[in-house]
């Protein structure tokens, strides 16, 4: 009988990983959570406080009233983007050289930045001299983001649907492009309908890349910060401030550290746990 050892020297590739994830991740939340348990008025001068900063805000109806914000804005995008994206992704050619033509314009509007895309849309929109504003204004709607919040919301829905659904789309059409020729020549000897090819061949297949899509859309939608700040500044009033928008304005605005790193830890938990609960729910679909 043969010993067989096992070779460790692998390890020291994950090392450097290991070490940068240290960095930028495990000691920055340390960090935080020292703040979350402390109070400070400079001088680096700290008093322990224990968990009064999360009681504070998980009783805050401020906080209440921008975690609402923030659950209506993520649960509307995943709405609209993942069946919008779907059904780009089925009306994409297959074959021919429109294929890269198309692959390029959806890779288009996630190449700029964040900030680019809140002062593009910030000027789009503006009543007075933007293309958008100016065009719905003069369909006879009263249309003014800056003054009223459901303009203001309507805008910032938009603009994250022109911006993100190129994600959703591209991640669909891999799926797409995954489907061997054989299931859609079993279908046309079958005869089945275009409705009976998508519920039976293209949505299950597409199952696990719409897993992530839908995984990658609610942790970034629900940690939105860029583009809402630099299109509205969270206003009119406080209609447009969500989460991340409230927690750098306690953090930067008030300098309250220590409710702002408790509202942070809360705010990771949020997603942690509802990202678990997202992630759970469509394996167990997927297995059934």
């Amino acid at each position: 009988m043969i010993d067989k050892t096992t070779n460790q020297r692998a390890w020291f590739l994950v090392l450097p990983v290991v070490v940068l994830v240290a960095f930028n991740a495990l000691i920055p939340l340390m960090t935080v959570v020292n703040y979350s348990v402390q109070e400070t008025f400079g001088n680096n001068v700290f008093f322990f406080e224990g968990v009064k900063w999360f009681e504070q805000i998980l009783h805050s109806e401020r906080f209440h009233d921008s975690l609402l914000r923030q659950i209506t804005f993520t649960g509307i995008i995943l709405l609209i983007e993942i069946p919008l994206g779907v059904a780009i992704a089925l009306a994409m050619p297959k074959r021919g050289p429109w294929v890269s033509v198309c692959l390029v314009l959806m890779a288009l509007p996630l190449l700029i930045p964040w900030n680019v895309v809140g002062a593009m849309w910030n000027i789009f929109a503006l009543p007075d001299i933007g293309l958008l504003g100016r065009m719905i204004n003069g369909m006879g709607f009263d249309y003014n983001f800056t003054q009223r919040p459901l303009a203001a919301w309507f805008t910032t829905i938009l603009m994250d649907v022109w911006h993100w659904t190129s994600l959703v789309v591209l991640l669909a059409y891999a799926g797409l492009s995954a489907i061997p020729d054989a299931y859609y020549q079993a279908a046309r000897i079958d005869g089945a309908s275009s409705w009976s090819v998508f519920r039976y061949i293209q949505l299950p297949k597409m199952k696990r890349v719409l897993t992530i899509a839908v995984l990658l859309r609610f942790m970034d939608s629900f940690m939105i910060y860029t583009e809402p700040f630099v299109l509205t500044g969270g206003g009119p009033g406080n209609s447009t401030t969500f989460l991340s928008i409230d927690l750098v304005k306690i953090a930067l605005g008030q300098f309250d550290l220590g409710p702002a790193a408790a509202m942070s830890l809360i705010y990771f938990l949020i997603i942690l746990v509802l990202s678990w609960i997202f992630y759970t729910l469509m394996m167990r679909n997927e297995e059934q």
